[in-house]
Formats: C-alpha cells, sequence, structure tokens
C-alpha cells in the first residue's frame, strides 16, 4: 500500500514541511489512572537526517516515536509523511507505515534459532533470488556481520543482535529507520562503532533516521537535530551543539550538560550579574587555592580522564569538572572563575 492510497480524501501536501511533521499530537493510556504521554506537541523530522528524541523515563519518547510509524494512534492531531496523514492502527491492517522500518529494543522480530543471513534475507522476497542474495551480503557487509551470517541469533552478544535487527530493517530499503534505544544493548566499545556505521548508511542512502535515546551523551555527536521531551510535552527543538551552549530552560541545560541553574540572587555569589536564571555547565568554571575563600570542595568524583567537583559555601553548591588531576583535594579552599553563563529570557 503506497502512502497516498492509505489517506483520507481532505488530505492535502502542504509545501515547506518537512519530511515528517506531527500537529498538536496527543496521547493518553488508561488504567486505574490515565497517564498522559503526549500532550499538545508539534514538531518537524527533515529528511536524510538524524533525528534523537532524548528526555528523562516517562517522557513519551517511545509513545512519540510509534505515533510517527503509525502503529500507535493519537487521541488528537496528526502525524503527516511528506504531506500525507499517517494512518492510525484502525485504518491499516498491518499496522506501520510503508515507508518506514523500526527497530525495537527487545529484538521480538528475531527468530533465535535461525542464522544471521536468514534472519536478513527472510524480508525479501523470492521472486528474484539473485537479488535476494546481492542485498542480504551487501547489508551484512555494510554493518560489519559478513563473518557472522552462520551464526545463530541464540548465540550472539546484545550488540550482534542489534545489528541484525538494523540489517533486518534497512535491507528493504526503508525511506525511514526508526530506532527505540539502539544502544541499550550495545557493549560500550562497540557503541561508537555502532554510531559511526549508522552515521555511514545514512549519508550514503539518504536514509531518514529517528531513534529515541535515555542518554544524550549517546547522540550529542551523532543526531542532526534533537526533539527534548519533558513529561510528554516538547522543551526544546534543534541542532545539539545550539542546544548545548544555548539551552532554552533548565531541563534541557541539566538534561544535556548536568548544568548548574542558578537564581539571580545565587548568581551574585559567584560574582555574576544576571536579570534572569542562568544555567552554567560544569566544564564553565575553573577553580584556584585560595585559603581565604569560603568555597571548599566538598566531594571529589573520579570520572577517567577529568573529576567531577562538588564545591559549596554552606548555601551554595555547583559542580565543577577539573582537569587537573588531584589538584583540589576534599577540603581545598578554592576561589570559582566562571567563563561563560547562559541567561534564561
Amino acid at each position: 500500500m503506497s502512502a497516498s492510497s492509505c489517506t483520507l480524501p481532505n488530505d492535502t501536501y502542504q509545501d515547506g514541511l518537512p519530511l515528517i511533521h506531527g500537529k498538536n499530537l496527543s496521547r493518553s493510556f488508561h488504567g486505574k489512572e490515565p497517564i498522559v504521554a503526549i500532550s499538545g506537541l508539534s514538531f518537524g523530522i527533515s529528511e536524510g537526517q538524524i533525528t534523537a528524541i532524548i528526555g528523562e523515563s516517562g517522557s513519551g519518547k517511545s509513545t512519540l516515536l510509534r505515533l510517527i510509524y503509525g502503529v500507535l494512534g493519537p487521541d488528537d492531531g496528526e502525524v503527516r509523511y511528506r504531506g500525507w496523514r499517517v494512518p492510525n492502527p484502525k485504518e491499516k491492517l498491518i499496522p506501520g507505515h510503508d515507508a518506514m522500518r523500526m527497530v525495537s529494543q527487545g529484538f521480538d522480530d528475531l527468530n533465535t534459532y535461525a542464522n544471521v543471513w536468514d534472519n536478513v534475507a527472510s524480508q525479501l522476497s523470492n521472486t528474484d533470488l539473485e537479488a535476494k542474495y546481492s542485498k542480504t551480503a551487501q547489508i551484512l557487509k555494510r554493518l560489519r556481520m559478513a563473518h557472522l551470517d552462520k551464526q545463530r541469533i541464540a548465540d550472539l552478544s546484545g550488540g550482534e543482535k542489534q545489528r541484525v535487527a538494523i540489517a533486518r530493517a534497512l535491507v528493504n530499503e526503508p525511506e525511514v529507520l526508526l530506532m527505540d534505544e539502539p544502544f541499550n544493548q550495545v557493549d560500550a566499545s562497540f557503541r561508537e562503532v555502532l554510531q559511526r556505521d549508522i552515521i555511514d548508511i545514512v549519508r550514503e542512502t539518504g536514509v531518514t533516521v529517528v531513534l529515541v535515546s535515555h542518554d544524550p551523551a549517546e547522540v550529542l555527536s551523532m543526531a542532526d537535530k534533537l526533539l527534548v521531551l519533558k513529561e510528554g510535552h516538547l522543551m526544546a527543538a534543534g541542532n545539539p551543539a545550539v542546544l548545548y551552549r544555548q539551552p532554552p530552560n533548565a531541563y534541557t541545560a541539566r538534561l544535556l550538560a548536568k548544568s548548574n541553574i542558578l537564581s539571580q540572587e545565587e548568581a551574585t555569589q559567584l560574582r555574576i550579574e544576571a536579570s534572569a536564571n542562568i544555567a552554567i555547565h560544569p566544564e564553565w568554571m575553573d577553580l584556584h587555592e585560595n585559603p581565604s575563600s569560603p568555597f571548599e570542595v566538598l566531594d571529589v568524583r573520579f570520572k577517567g580522564f577529568y573529576e567531577e567537583l562538588l564545591v559549596g559555601d554552606g548555601h551554595l553548591q555547583v559542580r565543577v569538572i577539573n582537569h587537573a588531576k588531584d589538584a583540589f583535594p576534599v577540603g581545598t579552599f578554592v576561589d570559582i572563575q566562571v567563563k561563560h553563563a547562559y541567561p534564561f529570557h
């Protein structure tokens, strides 16, 4: 079924809209107490880019992904793909938009006791066996899995299963790849490799990727755009670097940078004149030892190539990134030099 054949007659295309466009979306789940997962949310996703949906647990990330795919219908509002409304499950025999594929967290679609090759090849028609063989071999090679083609799914690691799930989704060359927590079961050592593979696939094929992540650090370096959700509301949308350096609200600042959020009064304790609340990221401060300072190092947490320090004076506490190992042990009195602060207007 084509995208156009599964829409209502009054659906019209609007020039200038992004590839995927959501307008005033709302969705609740009803149990003993109703849960509002998405509320009045509007967004846009551009073609040929990686868009990451991030937020705290329960913010509505996975619900939004399912609304985009069409396996979940909204209570209000709509999602449009290339200007055409995405049908809800009641309007389609097999839910899910034909131009999209989804990779879920649980690998439910994988045949556990079949091998890697058969899991991927099963997604292709037998009408052209030569093309089926060629496409399967190509996607396994692209995802660095050709050497695992005879391995059973049951014998693979979580990261290898994730690669098989992605290969299955991509072998039919969808226009949009939806991914729910794709790095959840991937070892840290392989996470960057998988991220690089996804970036390369987007560049080589032009596929649009929309992924959900609970850890912003996973997607800051790979996403072209972030959608920041809180309790079903869109808090921010834009380029990761811009949102990191210029967070529009305290929630985004804390989520992306574990930022220190200070009131105007608290800012004056750091000799900052502020006309609004401000965000100071931990790396936006330097420390200098000063025995007469009221600020004391209260805690030091080793983070590998840097330390995270908790510094306070009894009234105000801030987190500071320190790259000089063991320079400021607990109990050291220090001056705090703020290099940068960003106000919330």
